[in-house]
Parts: structure tokens; C-alpha cells; sequence
């Protein structure tokens, strides 16, 4: 028998108590934090109930969806551009598509109705699209007619938009494991009183977005004051994108029964007659202010319908480079930060003026931080909580920087409006 010296022996013991210290560590790290969690639906988790998501990989912590509305897949150059962009997801395709590129190359797509030779890349269905605003909240007669193809609804009055949601609900497969989602408007947004609003969010989706298009749509500021009373001087900004994300949460908590909210940003001109087309500049304080607010996806609005270069297919037009560089570096910051941003947020004000989200992800802290609707450009500090208090600099990702922690508190400037920040804190 081979003689085993206490040496030996010892090694397992001190092994395990090595292990316990690094678990317990790692345990007080991600417990440090004394402060209550924000309201969410499970993250990742949740697409765990619906077995084409899941299967697709949604319920992967480093998967964050990035959609664009309404696209065509028809050949192989179609599908490198917008993976290329960053994108994942398509959110309604032509019917014309080739599903069989987008499943070959990894991409998902949520559709208005089973296209010919969908599988596994087809994770959901597509109610329909502001059923809020072409509608209206009511159970009336839907005459089967959309926005621009003659009245909805037969008579007039009542409305008819909730019997319009139920009708195509009932026209899309049943129990095969795939989500049911739908795109709101002005109409829940605003026009709509809460318990009308409610009904279109509580009733019909497994997962749903709000488009306001703040940056080009040139009535928004002037229905904002007049719905919302939201001031001229504070419209339109980078939060309030983040804004549409709160009212849409603020719907969907109304039954106790939490869906993913995805945020809606435009990328090119959507209207005619609207302002000019969103900047780089506006597009990245758009998208992280909405991620700021809980957003769970980003979908873009990937048409122009005015402007020097009216398309379909914003993202891939030469004529919109700028734009889709912009696009792309934001994508790969989400991707990045995808772990980070599928776990359930703090609540902690750091600036009353600004607008933050506070996350922890393998024993470090971020620290999202974008100018508020009321606030201007300038130097803010934020406050941290306590318990990171002690930490001597948090690194600006991003931004080949590091800022001092100094009295408990990150001190920094934010330069325009659609300015953002994005701080790792490791004690």
C-alpha cells in the first residue's frame, strides 16, 4: 500500500477551504449592495417559457436583442451587411424572404404570419403595429382595414383596435413555442387614458415596444406639451426615449404580469415633412437612455420616407454611412455589454438630474449615466452608494479613461444633451 504522507491528506482540506473563500467572496460581492432591485420580468430567463426563443439562445445571459423593423432577406449579401451592423434579429420580414439564409446564418426573426420555409430562426409573431393609433381602444367592428387603406373601423364609433388585436391574435399559430408581440404608438403612449392604454399591453403580448420618433417627428413636441405637459424646452431629447420605455413598464406592470419592453429609435427620416434625419450624436444618447430605462431590446426603424435618401434599408444604403458606422459601434458596445445589462438592476439615485442605472456583473459595478429631461450639459457628480464608496477610480468604457472616485462620489462632465457615460466600479 502506498503510504500517504499528512501532507497529502491536507491538501484536499485546504483546497475546500480555499474554494468556500473564493465563493463567499464572490457571495459578499454580489451582496454588498444594501439597496432594493428594480421590477423586472427575469431577464433571460423569462424567454425560458417559450421553447423557440429558447432554443434560438435567448435564454443566454451574453444574448441581447437587436432588431430592425421590417427588413427583406433575399441573398447572401443582404444578411452580411446587417450582421455586420451588429444586428440579430429581424422584427417582420417580406414575405419574399429567404429564411433559409437567415437560419443558416444564425440571425432570428419575429414575423407577421408563418413564412414559407421558417424553423428554429423564427422565434415569435407579430401581432401587428399600432393597432393603438390606426384603431383605437374600443371592442367595435374592424372592417379588416390597416392605417392608409380606408376606415378601420365599421361605423366609425366605437373604436375598434382591441378586436383588431384579438383578430389577428387568433389568426396566428397557437402553442408551438413561440412569443406573441406587438409595436404600439401614440396612442398608449399618450393619447390614451391608462385604462384604455392597459388593454392593449396587459391583453394580447408576450413581448412589445413603443415608437415615438422624438428626434424627427415634427408634431411630437408640440402632442408631448399638449398630452403630457411636457414642456417645449425639454422636447426633443435623448431621454425621452427613455420616457416612452417608463409608460410603456408602467402599462405592462398593470396586471402583475411583467413582458419584455423593447425600445423603438428611428435611424434614418421616417417622415416626409419631419425634422432632419436623427444624428449619430442623437441615435447613441437615444439608444442607452433607453437602456437605462429597462429596455430589454432595441429595435430600429430602419426606413426613410423623406429626406435625400428615401429607402427601405436605411442601415445598408451607402448614402447613410455615418449612420450605420454609428449603428454598428453602438451594437458592439450592447453585445459587449449584453451579461452586464441581463441581470436585474439597483435602485439608487446617484443625481436627481440625471438619468442612471446601476448594475453588478462578476464582482464589478456599472454605472449607465445619461443628461435627464430636465437637465442640461455640464458637470454633475454622481453619488455612489456606501458600500462602493471606498473604491479609489472607476474606468470610462469607451473611452480610454479613468475618472477618480473622490468623497464617495464620480465627478464628470457631460458636454450635449444626448451625452452618455458608462463607469466599472471594482472594489
Amino acid at each position: 500500500m502506498r503510504k500517504v504522507s499528512k501532507w497529502t491528506l491536507l491538501i484536499p482540506l485546504v483546497l475546500l477551504v480555499g474554494v468556500g473563500w473564493v465563493v463567499a467572496q464572490v457571495g459578499a460581492s454580489a451582496e454588498r449592495l444594501d439597496l432594493p432591485r428594480v421590477p423586472w420580468e427575469g431577464g433571460p430567463k423569462y424567454y425560458a417559457g417559450y421553447g423557440a426563443p429558447a432554443a434560438a439562445g435567448w435564454t443566454d445571459p451574453a444574448f441581447f436583442p437587436i432588431g430592425v423593423w421590417f427588413e427583406s432577406v433575399l441573398e447572401e449579401r443582404d444578411i452580411r451587411l446587417d450582421k455586420e451592423a451588429g444586428l440579430n434579429t429581424y422584427i417582420e420580414l417580406t414575405g419574399n424572404s429567404n429564411m433559409e439564409l437567415v437560419r443558416k446564418h444564425g440571425m432570428h426573426a419575429i414575423t407577421g404570419k408563418p413564412l414559407p420555409g421558417m424553423g428554429k430562426e423564427t422565434v415569435g409573431y407579430l401581432i401587428t403595429d399600432e393597432a393603438d393609433m390606426f384603431a383605437g381602444p374600443g371592442d367595435g367592428v374592424w372592417s379588416g382595414k390597416f392605417a392608409g387603406e380606408g376606415k378601420p373601423c365599421i361605423p366609425d364609433k366605437p373604436p375598434c383596435g382591441y378586436t383588431a388585436m384579438r383578430t389577428l391574435k387568433d389568426k396566428l399559430p397557437k402553442n408551438d413555442g413561440r412569443l406573441h408581440y406587438a409595436n404600439f404608438g401614440k396612442g398608449i403612449a399618450m393619447w390614451e387614458t391608462d385604462e384604455q392604454a392597459r388593454k392593449f399591453v396587459n391583453s394580447y403580448t408576450d413581448a412589445m415596444s413603443t415608437d415615438i420618433y422624438w428626434y424627427t417627428d415634427a408634431n411630437i413636441c408640440a402632442e408631448a406639451e399638449h398630452f403630457l405637459g411636457l414642456p417645449r424646452d425639454r422636447c426633443p431629447r435623448a431621454a425621452n426615449y427613455g420616457r416612452t420605455v417608463d409608460r410603456s413598464r408602467e402599462l405592462d406592470a398593470m396586471d402583475g404580469r411583467l413582458q419584455p419592453v423593447y425600445a423603438f429609435i428611428e435611424v434614418g427620416w421616417p417622415g416626409q415633412n419631419g425634422r432632419q434625419a436623427i444624428t449619430p450624436d442623437q441615435l447613441g444618447g437615444a439608444v442607452m437612455n433607453a437602456l437605462i430605462h429597462e429596455a430589454r431590446g432595441i429595435v430600429y426603424f430602419n426606413h426613410s420616407f423623406g429626406g435625400p435618401c428615401i429607402s427601405q434599408h436605411v442601415l445598408r444604403e451607402p448614402c447613410n454611412k455615418d449612420i450605420r458606422a454609428a449603428v454598428t459601434e453602438l451594437n458592439r458596445r450592447i453585445a459587449s455589454l449584453a451579461p452586464v445589462l441581463n441581470t436585474q438592476s439597483f435602485a439608487h439615485t446617484f443625481e436627481s438630474r440625471l438619468d442612471t442605472m446601476l448594475k453588478e456583473h462578476d464582482g464589478s459595478y456599472y454605472v449607465f449615466a445619461t443628461v435627464g429631461e430636465e437637465a442640461a450639459p455640464g458637470s454633475y457628480a454622481l453619488r455612489l452608494p456606501d458600500a462602493l464608496a471606498s473604491a479609489t477610480s472607476a474606468e470610462v468604457l469607451f473611452e480610454n479613461r479613468t475618472v477618480p472616485i473622490r468623497d464617495g462620489a464620480v465627478s464628470d462632465t457631460f458636454e450635449r444633451l444626448d451625452s452618455y457615460h458608462i463607469y466599472k466600479i471594482t472594489p
